[in-house]
């Protein structure tokens, strides 16, 4: 099989975990200085950008686990579930359920992604293998799986510092083959926001944040755990 452009297309599905940009639901450390109605601008821009990336990487499955409902942001193309309920490792643990074969999950807070960037974890994989994205706050941005566990995910501490080393371990642990995909930054706070921004100043989440204005200075403090990279958050 071959994708559009005559590249092998991949026989893994592709999981986004999102939250739908809704005011006063999704990226709240982002008010101050932003608005509630500015932040779900931003969001709804990354997720956007996200979905993008997904869209121009060759997988057999284009999944997105969301918790509320689509909206114009969706493009076609895309297979939309809804998230379960429970903590966010039973959410994750059962997007990788709803799966047969190898499964690379990421979520929505990383605009800069690209297919470059995930094309390692698609490319051959191998029974035993895991791969890992770690995120600049101590989390994981990605995780694939050639082998869906949900088991894997169950029970991993979600939401603080040590989230990343919790789950990397678990996976050694389960006797996996661990590989790394490259370091990024997720958005937490505006200063996270500045910065993956300039990594990636032609999307529209960097449009986003040059539309806005700020109803504060941007933080400076350094982004807070609570992520699914400090632990896979809110999505």
């Amino acid at each position: 099989m071959t994708g559009a452009a005559g590249g092998p297309v991949s026989g893994t599905t592709l999981i986004v975990l999102a939250k739908a940009p809704v005011p006063g639901r999704v990226k709240t450390r982002l008010t101050p200085p932003y608005t509630p109605q500015e932040a779900a601008r931003i969001a709804e821009a990354s997720l956007a950008d996200t979905l993008d990336a997904v869209l121009a990487t060759p997988v057999r499955r284009r999944l997105l686990v969301l918790d509320g409902e689509p909206g114009p942001w969706l493009p076609p193309g895309i297979e939309v579930v809804p998230q379960c309920a429970g903590g966010l490792d039973e959410r994750i643990a059962a997007a990788f359920a709803a799966c047969t074969g190898p499964a690379l999950l990421i979520g929505m807070d990383t605009p800069q992604v690209s297919p470059a960037l995930l094309a390692p974890a698609l490319a051959d994989p191998r029974p035993g293998d895991a791969w890992f994205g770690a995120a600049v706050d101590g989390g994981f941005w990605a995780l694939g799986l050639t082998e869906p566990d949900p088991s894997l995910l169950r029970g991993v501490p979600m939401s603080v510092a040590e989230t990343g080393r919790v789950q990397r371990q678990r996976l050694y642990d389960a006797g996996l083959t661990v590989r790394e995909l490259g370091r990024l930054r997720d958005v937490d706070t505006a200063r996270d926001a500045r910065l993956v921004a300039a990594e990636a100043p032609h999307g529209r989440f960097a449009r986003s944040l040059a539309g806005g204005t700020p109803t504060g200075p941007l933080s400076t403090q350094p982004p807070a755990t609570d992520s699914l990279t400090a632990g896979p958050r809110t999505w």
